[in-house]
């Protein structure tokens, strides 16, 4: 299937509609015991929930820190090859992460548009006229 706009956000089932629900809702229910019945071991079950979705969510988080920064070193290489020179340091990283769908043939003129008019990721995202995929982002 190719990707495009309306397509590339992607979803990790495991992760979005397994893990954080559970740990919402096992958060919850610890929370309604306490209150039901307040013990310390029903105190002990909301802290633990409550880890457990922050250890998630943090989980979470540092992959995508991790896939930023490379993402923004392909994308600085991708156009030092391109432009032979530097990616302007006025670009955003979400600008960035934005440009890496663009094709090779739009993307000098689409950071040079990007930095001029101030483009959203978004607006970027829908200035791409040929659109390459990023398959390995989750």
């Amino acid at each position: 299937m190719s990707q495009h706009y309306g397509n590339h956000k992607r979803f990790y089932p495991p992760f979005h509609f397994f893990t954080i629900p559970l740990a919402v809702l096992g958060l919850c229910f610890a929370i309604y015991c306490c209150i039901a019945i307040p013990t310390i071991i029903t105190g002990l079950l909301v802290l633990a929930f409550f880890l457990i979705a922050i250890i998630a969510v943090m989980a979470r988080m540092f992959a995508l820190k991790a896939q930023d920064r490379a993402a923004r070193a392909e994308e600085k290489l991708r156009y030092y090859i391109l432009a032979g020179k530097a990616l302007p340091d006025e670009l955003r990283l979400g600008q960035i992460l934005a440009l890496r769908f663009a094709s090779d043939e739009e993307f000098l003129a689409l950071v040079d548009s990007a930095v001029i008019d101030k483009l959203s990721p978004g607006e970027i995202k829908k200035a791409i006229k040929n659109w390459r995929g990023d398959y390995n982002r989750i």
